[in-house]
């Protein structure tokens, strides 16, 4: 049986070279997952995928990593994704879950769950970074992804803009932490606040820097964040538990809360300098 030729995609070829190639070979709908909030030590971690549609139809003005937009173009990149993508999901997971089930296999999970909820199946996936495991069409894991494929960039944008809203949300909830402004993030600014106000039930308890001044920091990780009703150790008085989530919850275990639209998607491999890529029409 003959290998099917390999088609290399050139790290210069322009934010939809990859997508294209793929079509190309027969992968019509290519989905990217990315998510936003991984390096956060307060506020929900939040992944998101999309699937464009093919040709000039899918192309959109100022489209790029949504670390390197501005939070007005952010927002108008993101109207435009939701207006023309063929399909997108959002998913997030929240800091108390974080803590119970650990980072990384949250940040998985939410892609996953994301990918799974596209209404227009895949038939490739792109993932910023790493694999996603338990997909059931062939997928490939892009080194700075949202910098090289479209529908990567998309999902970035998505993740980041839907968290960026909570934070400011949560802001209004958890006066005096600057979360409006650093978006949870680990900033000086965050760092004096949380020596002098002690975390609120939105941070990571798990996190080095939020155990630390939380009084919890020999218990291990699992374990630092407040049970349900111990006082909070920002308001006292107040009985633990979250405040009302400012979004539905999907139902899905582990108390995520979904905002999506529908699908299953194999592991990918890493990518380094150049995308190589096997195989032909399915």
């Amino acid at each position: 049986m003959l290998t099917p030729p390999r088609t290399v995609v050139r790290r210069d070829g322009g934010l939809y070279a990859l997508e294209r190639a793929l079509q190309r070979r027969g992968f019509r709908h290519v989905a990217g997952a990315d998510e936003a909030g991984r390096g956060a030590c307060a506020g929900p971690l939040v992944a998101a995928a999309a699937v464009l549609p093919e040709g000039r139809r899918g192309e959109i003005d100022e489209l790029a990593d949504s670390k390197l937009l501005t939070p007005a173009a952010r927002e108008r990149v993101y109207d435009e994704v939701v207006a023309r993508a063929l399909a997108y999901a959002v998913v997030v997971i929240p800091a108390e879950e974080v803590d119970a089930r650990g980072l990384h296999v949250c940040n998985l999970a939410a892609m996953r769950r994301a990918l799974a909820s596209l209404t227009t199946r895949p038939e490739y996936v792109l993932t910023d970074g790493f694999g996603v495991d338990g997909l059931d069409v062939p997928g490939l894991a892009v080194w700075k992804g949202d910098r090289v494929a479209a529908c990567v960039a998309a999902a970035s944008v998505l993740a980041k803009v839907t968290r960026d809203r909570i934070m400011v949300e949560l802001d209004g909830r958890f006066p005096g932490y600057g979360f409006a402004e650093h978006k949870g993030y680990i900033t000086a600014e965050h760092s004096a606040a949380l020596r002098e106000r002690g975390p609120c039930r939105e941070h990571r308890f798990s996190y080095v820097n939020v155990a630390a001044v939380s009084g919890r920091d020999g218990r291990p990780p699992r374990a630092r964040r407040p049970a349900a009703g111990e006082p909070d150790p920002v308001l006292p008085g107040r009985v633990g538990g979250r405040p009302d989530e400012p979004m539905e919850r999907s139902g899905a275990p582990g108390g995520t809360v979904g905002v999506a639209l529908g699908e299953q998607p194999r592991p990918p491999a890493s990518v380094g300098e150049d995308v190589v890529m096997e195989g032909g029409v399915r």
